[in-house]
């Protein structure tokens, strides 16, 4: 027989590619994950890792076995879920880790929502970067995750996840208020190729959009300067560091009496939001009004 608990060990280690970093993420000893793998192998009779480089990789039957161990936590998701059900899930805490922007658009507005429809249920919101809060859902860190798409980023077909689309929203370029191109009413990204760029660090999707927008348009833009503040990226931009594109809803309240703000022509750079549980949570009674709140206040923000 396969203990179940190994098998989240074994998914802990093919999520993060060390069994340092797996142990981390687990709260164990890399002695006691090192541990916990060789009894899977010989549960299974199977290698199951093998070494690349500093790191390590699933074999094929170490991928076999990841499938069937995807299988097996969704389905203990759904009896926790319907377990909730049978209890009625009157009350309780649900964490949500999300992106800064996506907590002042959609998350926060929902957790007003909630008080009034679903007062039992407690929001505890952390602060992730996009490409952060999968890695805490998936490490049950946090039960939730808004998130956006990003090159790396699971697919629509992980079988860890359920995800539930959002709204997307493009990206407009941001020039120093005597740019030449200030004047247009849309901007070519073509046109901003011999530019300084002001963009966000590599790993963070905000520079992944850009990036692909900027190859599609046919170079590779020149990163003068880097911040992941929106803040800030406006501010470089109006003492002339170079030029930017930011989400729109980002330049919300902000002073822009430095900038100009323009669309961008052509087929737009955009970020895509969702939010994402773990595979069988959806349904749970705590979560699952959550997520009905994040997609009624999505349908609640302005037409781009």
């Amino acid at each position: 027989m396969i203990d179940p608990r190994r098998l989240r060990i074994l998914r802990a280690v093919a999520d993060h590619r060390t069994v340092t970093a797996a142990a981390a993420a687990l709260y164990l000893t890399p002695s006691a994950v090192s541990q916990q793998l060789a009894a899977l192998e010989q549960e299974t009779g199977h290698v199951l890792l093998t070494r690349s480089g500093r790191g390590v990789r699933l074999t094929a039957a170490g991928e076999i076995l990841l499938g069937h161990a995807h299988e097996v936590f969704a389905q203990l998701e759904r009896a926790e879920a319907e377990l909730a059900a049978y209890a009625e899930g009157a009350g309780g805490e649900v964490t949500v880790a999300a992106f800064a922007t996506g907590i002042a658009e959609v998350l926060a507005p929902a957790i007003a929502r909630l008080a009034l429809d679903h007062p039992g249920i407690r929001l505890r919101v952390r602060d992730a970067e996009g490409d952060q809060s999968l890695p805490l859902l998936l490490d049950g860190e946090a039960d939730l995750a808004l998130a956006v798409e990003y090159r790396g980023a699971p697919g629509a077909d992980d079988g860890r996840l359920s995800v539930l689309p959002l709204y997307a929203e493009p990206f407009d370029a941001v020039l120093p208020a005597g740019h030449p191109l200030a004047d247009l009413p849309a901007v070519s990204l073509a046109d901003l190729s011999d530019s300084d760029w002001v963009g966000q660090y590599p790993g963070n999707p905000c520079h992944d959009v850009t990036l692909l927008a900027c190859e599609l348009a046919g170079f590779q833009p020149r990163f003068a300067h880097s911040s992941d503040d929106f803040r800030a990226v406006t501010a470089l931009v109006g003492a002339g560091a170079g030029v930017a594109l930011v989400p729109r809803s980002a330049l919300r309240g902000m002073d822009l009496k430095e900038v100009q703000v323009r669309p961008v022509a052509g087929p737009a750079a955009t970020r895509r939001v969702f939010a994402a549980t773990r595979r069988g949570a959806e349904t749970h009674p705590l979560i699952a009004p959550v997520l009905a709140a994040l997609v009624q206040e999505s349908e609640r923000l302005p037409a781009h």
